[in-house]
């Protein structure tokens, strides 16, 4: 008993509050750097996506690479851009009528998905498309064109030459050249 009281006398008094402090910071931290996992009702894409466009006259090469979530159809879905961390960086979701992305910098409205990834990425992502493309099939919406390693659709070569290693690799020749490398989740 005699050496309980020692030890405890020998705590800085601040401790507890410390404690309680480091505590709360721990718990806090790891509530913002992860996610609830998607319920089994959800069509849910997920994986890694690389986007890299090439230089042009007007701008330097960019590249970007990201975890990815998206869920729904192209009529109403959303899709999520998240750090390794589990922090979501950008957040797009689309209903008939109403497209809108939530970042860091607050909220932007958008005619449709086009002018969205055209207004974020400088370019036009067929964002729609991609429900089917991480599919491992042409889109629906637009006609395409068998190819020896895939199809072709939109001005996009679809490679699906490593589908089956969960790689699916989209390329739009016309200039500035865009290439999108996904990884694909398989649950």
């Amino acid at each position: 008993m005699r050496f309980a009281l020692v030890f405890w006398s020998s705590i800085p008094r601040d401790l507890p509050r410390r404690l309680f402090a480091a505590v709360l910071l721990a718990s806090v931290l790891a509530g913002c750097a992860t996610r609830p996992p998607a319920s089994v009702s959800d069509d849910l894409l997920s994986g890694r996506l690389s986007l890299r466009v090439a230089a042009s006259t007007n701008s330097a090469e960019r590249s970007a690479t990201l975890a990815y979530e998206l869920r729904g159809t192209p009529v109403a879905g959303q899709l999520e851009f998240i750090t390794p961390l589990g922090s979501v960086v950008a957040r797009a979701s689309w209903s008939p009528g109403k497209v809108a992305l939530i970042t860091e910098q607050g909220e932007r409205q958008f005619a449709d998905l086009d002018s969205m990834s055209r207004e974020v990425l400088g370019e036009v992502i067929p964002v729609a498309a991609l429900f089917d493309w991480l599919r491992g099939r042409p889109w629906r919406g637009a006609p395409s064109q068998a190819t020896a390693s895939g199809f072709e659709q939109l001005g996009w070569q679809v490679d699906l030459s490593r589908f089956a290693d969960s790689l699916l690799i989209a390329q739009r020749a016309m200039p500035p050249v865009v290439t999108v490398r996904a990884v694909i989740e398989r649950r």
